[in-house]
This record gives C-alpha cells, sequence and structure tokens, in this order.
C-alpha cells in the first residue's frame, strides 16, 4: 500500500504536488474542468455587483485596514473546494502491475570443437574465441529454454548439462580453453554421442543440437553417421556449422613475429549428413559476420512460444479528495454567515 494511504484521511499528504503527479487519471477529461474556475469566479463577482452593500469603511482606506485581507478568505475556500470536487471526479488511481512469464521451452546442446586447428586466426582473434562471444550472445537472447555444452578434441566430455542459469553457463564458455583436452584430433561423433546421452530423457518437446567443428571426424570410438541416427531416434535436431576458410589461413607467428599460413582445406561433407540425418540444417561460415548471422539464423528458428499473465491491482483515491472537497465547500458555506464575509459591512 502507498506510504501515503497508510497516513489516514486528514493527511496534508494529499496536497503533495509530486503525489498528485504520480497518479494515473481514470477520467482525465474532467481536469480540463480546472480551466472554468477563473470564469466561475468572474460570474460570481459580476452577480456580487448587483446587490449593494453599505460599507463601513471607505475603499481608499482598505489598504490600511488590517483585517481587510479576511474578505478574500469565502472565494479562496470555494476555490480550494472546486479543485478537489474536480480532482475527486477525475477518480485518481495507482496500479501496481505484475507480470508472470513462462514457456515450455527448448532444450539445446551447444557442441564446440577446441582442437588445435580452432587455434587459426583467419576469425578474430581465433576461431574458438569467436565461437565463445557469438555463443554467449545467442545465450543471452533465450528465455527459459535449458541449454547445456559439450566440448571434443581427440576426446569428448560434457562441459554443463542442461541449466537454466546462463550466468554459470557463460562462466563455463568462459574457461573453455584448448588444455580443456590433451588429446589431438577431432571426435565429431563421440561429441554428438555425449550431447544425445545428456538429452535422452528429456521431455522438451523441442530438442536441438548446434554442432560447430572446422575439421573432419578423425578421433573417439563412434563415427558421427551412426551417431546421428541415434540422435535423431531421440527426436534432436542438429544445426552443423563448419567454422573456417579453405586455403591459406594464418596461423600464428614466425620467426621474426610475421603472421604465419598455413593450408587449410574442410571436409563439410559430415557435417552436411550429420544436419541432414536429423532434419536440421548446414551452415559455413568464413568470418566472424557470418558466424553471428548463423547464430541469429538459429535463433529466429527456435523460438519457444513466451506466455504472460498479467495481474494488475488498482487503487483508488477520489474519497479523499472528496472528503477535502466536502469540508472546504461546508467551511466556506459557514464563512457567509460569520464576521469573516462581513468584515467590512455595516
Amino acid at each position: 500500500m502507498e506510504k501515503s494511504n497508510l497516513e489516514g484521511w486528514f493527511s496534508l499528504e494529499w496536497f503533495n504536488i509530486y503525489n498528485l503527479l504520480e497518479y494515473e487519471w481514470y477520467n482525465q477529461n474532467i481536469l480540463f474542468l480546472l480551466l472554468l474556475i477563473p470564469f466561475i469566479l468572474v460570474f460570481k463577482k459580476i452577480i456580487s455587483k448587483n446587490v449593494t452593500f453599505e460599507v463601513s469603511i471607505p475603499k481608499k482606506e482598505l489598504s490600511n485596514f488590517k483585517y481587510s485581507f479576511l474578505r478574500f478568505i469565502p472565494n479562496l475556500l470555494f476555490i480550494i473546494s472546486l479543485i478537489l470536487l474536480i480532482i475527486s471526479l477525475s477518480r485518481p488511481q495507482k496500479s501496481n502491475e505484475r507480470i508472470e512469464r513462462w514457456s515450455e521451452g527448448i532444450d539445446i546442446m551447444l557442441v564446440i570443437d577446441i582442437s588445435e586447428s580452432m587455434q587459426i586466426e583467419d576469425f578474430t582473434p581465433n576461431r574458438l574465441e569467436s565461437a565463445k562471444s557469438v555463443a554467449k550472445d545467442f545465450i543471452d537472447g533465450r528465455f527459459q529454454d535449458r541449454i547445456g555444452l559439450v566440448v571434443f578434441s581427440g576426446e569428448s566430455y560434457s562441459r554443463c548439462p542442461l541449466t537454466s542459469d546462463y550466468s554459470l553457463l557463460k562462466k563455463y564458455i568462459d574457461e573453455i580453453n584448448f588444455d580443456l583436452i590433451s588429446s589431438r584430433g577431432t571426435a565429431i561423433g563421440s561429441a554428438i554421442a555425449i550431447a544425445t546421452n545428456r538429452m535422452r530423457e528429456s521431455i522438451s518437446k523441442t530438442k536441438i543440437l548446434i554442432l560447430l567443428s572446422d575439421g573432419d571426424n578423425t578421433a573417439g570410438n563412434i563415427d558421427p553417421k551412426t551417431a546421428s541416427e541415434i540422435a535423431k531416434a531421440y527426436g534432436i535436431k542438429i544445426y552443423s556449422i563448419a567454422i573456417g576458410k579453405n586455403g591459406k589461413v594464418p596461423f600464428g607467428k614466425d620467426y621474426f613475429g610475421r603472421p604465419r599460413y598455413v593450408e587449410n582445406s574442410l571436409d563439410e561433407k559430415n557435417l552436411r549428413d550429420i544436419a541432414k540425418t536429423t532434419d536440421g540444417k548446414f551452415y559455413r561460415a568464413s568470418n566472424n559476420s557470418s558466424l553471428e548471422n548463423i547464430f541469429n539464423e538459429i535463433d529466429e528458428f527456435e523460438k519457444s512460444e513466451i506466455k504472460e499473465n498479467r495481474y494488475k491491482n488498482t487503487v483508488d483515491f477520489y474519497q479523499y479528495y472528496l472528503l477535502w472537497g466536502i469540508i472546504f465547500l461546508l467551511t466556506f458555506i459557514l464563512s457567509k454567515s460569520t464576521f469573516v464575509n462581513n468584515i467590512l459591512k455595516d
């Protein structure tokens, strides 16, 4: 409940200008009636001129009479009562809206190659660091999806199980380096098998695997074809991404600190077959921007439906201004028959 609401009916907090500015107005157009108040006063003055009174103090001496200001009090009370009644009719209120969002979610496994060739610098600063950066951006764009991480080189292992703790997941991605696996090679089939094992008990309607590699399968105890068929049997769709350029690519420095170039070739066949087997899609990334575009496209393809419930609690405050308006109006009526109204009259 609002702090001002706890201070009672007769709190002066209701006249706080900042409090008034915070309101939502249910009948906002009624506030325009405030513009008519000057015309009402003029009309009231014209009517009062038609009634003549004997004044005990001459007009030229009114400024010297110390109680002359009292004659303005009835009009002031009348104006305040009108303002408060108009505010009350405008129905000031405050709303507290609460939104609950949820989705059925998608299970996603990121499978990232950390073999030695991922150090090649045809991406900035190299293939692995570029893949890590884009993967974290992809994670930031998800909502309530469970995402896991598998890394592989000559062997493969699960770096992070399916989780919706994105901060923890990105921490694991930041810690990926080439020393995590000592054996050399590219065990794509084993990596797919481990990722499939992590997802096989998932009850999610949509399960996808994003495989990012720059080489052919050269290690591991299961071939990619068999692994992808097992993945399909568990309802897993694989998006395979071949990363890197063919031809001469920069890889480290020579003795004089100049870029050293090596010949690079990429066999796309395995990665294409993996995607085709699971009804997924194959991509080829040749630089940082193309890799970002690929992840953006996958992000659009695999959006889970987000649902939300809105709870809106509205509190009215018109009754406080109505009470004050009535008090000022009654005070105005009473003042008409007191010495305040007749102070200058015989």
